[in-house]
């Protein structure tokens, strides 16, 4: 019977196992357990039935074992079962035992096959068992079965590395004897964790399905691949045997005499075998549990302390007392204002590593989002002439001028800083959405308080709500500031004299900066043919004069490189049946973009990844289109006339002038609406 002074053991261990389970939790402590480990029909099943002496596991095609099953064997003068699940109800009839396992597997995880780490928790009391406590995981699979999901040859192995990562769980690692020892996908798990074998027991099992003249002589006296612990070998019934219903002693009787009878196995026949492994398996178990247990002991006594430490708070709690409520109010509040600081600051303790939330997303709006939305209130280059001519015209009147009029300039500048209006609400609105996500997703630990939960998000909201209708009267008056006043004496701009050069000048500057990485990244080609093999991910790397593409990271296998001149962008309508978000890229000339394409989608997975990439382009100087009516542009071509030498010189010099206004007036917009935003909305 094993350890006999120290038999309490188990029985002890197996008590503390059905506390934690019934709470739902292991409350961080490493119980001692051995969990048995095989690929699928590789006898686990067979070995636990044979330990009992009866048929009560499920059996089929597919994952047997789709939850842990926390098998305690425990000895007694009768005979019946009993599940954690199912207090004080006495299963003799052990058919009964696997209708209800399968009935609590499917409850959790469904009919399709699928797993859970949830265990089920049995108790067989039995005459003819060993005190003895074991964990049955699901069976090693590589190929999906019915609707499995398809990485749950992942999902199998990171439940079984879940148990046998412990350094308190003993590896009972079962390999059937008809396969290459070498590839035993069990012991190839338990070498991973216990790489010098210290805490894993062999199982080799099917030992008489082997080629006949081979044995397993060599793994058994753990000469081949020896573990601490050593092998033992066993023969369970046959698929042929079970369906027969065989009696399980008549195949122990069986077992037995294999072993006596066999010329490879004769002289080891006494360490051989179910009943032999189930005796080294009580004794490995007892002897475990004493060495684990110092260790144990500590951990559990540190953590009683500090319950005890939390607990002494509540020793005179009373559910009604006033102050109490009133405490615990003021914590959640205080709580909730703290989450919500560190969300916007940065520095929270649960950091987001999935997408960009809270102050992250608002830096990406003021710095990315908000420039490229006053980009696209630009004015097209030849609109822009068209208008400045017209306003030349319209202010000489009757009379040819000989000078540049000033008045042309103001008005043509003065239309432009009023389409700043838009962004720069729209950037308000943009922030006020994510501070309101964020108060949302701060609020979710106050859940258990619905009302208090509720009462919370709408005091902040309106208090935002409030702060928002401010932020725009202020951002407004910035813009009406702009319009007040042109400060032709502003030391950035370039005045009437220096106009003319400014075109050659940028010329060079963008010249000089064509070496310049703006962003590399993965983007995914949307519109390559079918034929040509569909839509394809490649690495890309935009600079100030083209954007690249190669086949990997490495960037050794270049694809393609595409100019930057005369490229625009669009946005493009997400499909319905695609998750992904794409914008194109084409050319203002109506030439083809790439190959054969007049333009080239590229998808993100993501509409934040598309705004970064838009802005990234912009500022390699790839803008926007401009989105045009019928009508104006119809206007455009019957009003297309040729202006003469000296008008296209008074265009040329205002087009300048105004461009070099512009540049700082958005110079100062972009600074000071974020700044704006901070303080009057953030900040406060």
């Amino acid at each position: 019977m094993g350890n006999r002074g120290m038999e309490d053991l188990i029985p002890l261990v197996n008590r503390l196992q059905d506390a934690f389970s019934s709470i739902g939790q292991a409350c961080n402590l490493d119980l001692p357990q051995i969990a048995v480990v095989g690929g699928q029909s590789a006898g686990k099943s067979s070995v636990l039935e044979n330990f009992v002496g009866r048929d009560f596991l499920p059996r089929g095609s597919g994952i047997v074992t789709r939850r842990p099953l926390v098998l305690q064997l425990i000895s007694a003068n009768a005979e019946w079962a009993e599940f954690l699940h199912c207090k004080g109800k006495k299963f003799t009839d052990f058919d009964e035992v696997r209708q209800e396992i399968e009935g609590e597997t499917d409850r959790v995880t469904g009919a399709n096959k699928g797993i859970s780490p949830i265990p089920i928790n049995l108790r067989v009391y039995s005459p003819h068992v060993l005190n003895l406590t074991l964990i049955d995981l699901p069976g090693i699979t590589k190929v999906p079965v019915g609707d499995q999901p398809a990485d749950i040859e992942q999902q199998i192995r990171d439940m079984i590395m879940q148990f046998i990562s412990r350094e308190s769980c003993l590896i009972l690692a079962v390999t059937p004897a008809n396969t290459d020892l070498a590839n035993s996908d069990a012991l190839k798990l338990a070498k991973d964790v216990d790489p010098q074998g210290l805490r894993t027991i062999g199982v080799i099992t099917k030992l008489d399905l082997m080629d006949e003249g081979t044995d397993a002589r060599d793994v058994l006296e753990n000469k081949l691949l020896p573990l601490r612990r050593g092998y033992i070998g066993v023969v369970n019934r046959s698929q042929k045997d079970i369906d027969g219903k065989k009696d399980i002693k008549a195949a122990l009787e069986a077992e037995r005499k294999f072993f006596l009878s066999h010329p490879g196995y004769r002289h080891i026949a006494d360490k051989m075998g179910t009943p032999r492994l189930q005796q080294v398996l009580n004794q490995q178990l007892t002897n475990h549990i004493r060495d684990t247990l110092p260790a144990f002991r500590s951990k559990l006594q540190a953590q009683l302390l500090a319950l005890d430490k939390e607990a002494e708070e509540y020793r005179g709690y009373r559910p009604d007392d006033p102050s109490r409520k009133t405490k615990q109010l003021l914590q959640m509040v205080q709580q909730f204002s703290v989450d919500f600081e560190k969300r916007i600051e940065g520095s929270g303790d649960q950091v987001d590593t999935v997408e960009l939330s809270g102050g992250a997303k608002i830096n990406r709006i003021f710095h990315e989002r908000f420039p490229f939305e006053l980009v696209k209130m630009e004015c097209d280059d030849k609109e822009m002439r068209r208008e400045i001519s017209y306003a030349i015209k319209n202010i000489h009147g009757i009379r040819t001028g000989l000078f540049t009029p000033d008045m042309a300039f103001e008005a043509i500048v003065k239309k432009q800083i009023v389409k700043l209006k838009e962004p720069s609400v729209k950037c308000v609105d943009m922030v006020i959405q994510e501070l309101i996500n964020t108060v949302r997703q701060c609020s979710n630990k106050l859940e258990c308080f619905p009302r208090l939960r509720e009462e919370t998000e709408r005091i902040v909201t309106s208090h935002i709500r409030d702060r928002e209708s401010r932020a725009k009267d202020q951002v407004l008056l910035l813009i009406d500031l702009q319009l007040s006043y042109i400060n032709t004496n502003h030391e950035d701009f370039i005045g009437f004299a220096s106009a003319q050069q400014r075109s050659s000048q940028t010329n060079k500057s963008q010249s000089s900066a064509g070496n310049q990485v703006i962003r590399k990244g993965w983007l995914t080609i949307n519109n390559i043919s079918i034929i040509k093999g569909g839509a394809k991910e490649y690495w890309f790397v935009l600079t100030a004069e083209s954007l690249s593409w190669f086949k990997d990271d490495e960037e050794k296998e270049k694809k393609y490189m595409l100019p930057l001149d005369n490229l625009k962008v669009r946005d493009v309508e997400k499909s319905f049946m695609s998750s992904k978000h794409i914008f194109s890229i084409f050319n203002t000339e109506s030439r083809n973009v790439y190959k054969d394409n007049r333009t080239l989608e590229l998808a993100c997975d993501s509409q934040d990844d598309v705004d970064s990439w838009k802005s990234s382009l912009l500022r390699a100087g790839v803008y926007p289109e401009k989105t045009t009516t019928v009508e104006s542009e119809t206007t455009t071509t019957t009003d297309n006339f040729s202006m003469d030498p000296q008008l296209e010189r008074k265009v040329e010099t205002i087009r300048n002038l105004v461009d070099s206004y512009m540049a700082i007036v958005n110079k100062c917009i972009r600074d000071l609406i974020p700044k704006t935003i901070m303080h009057l909305m953030i900040n406060n």
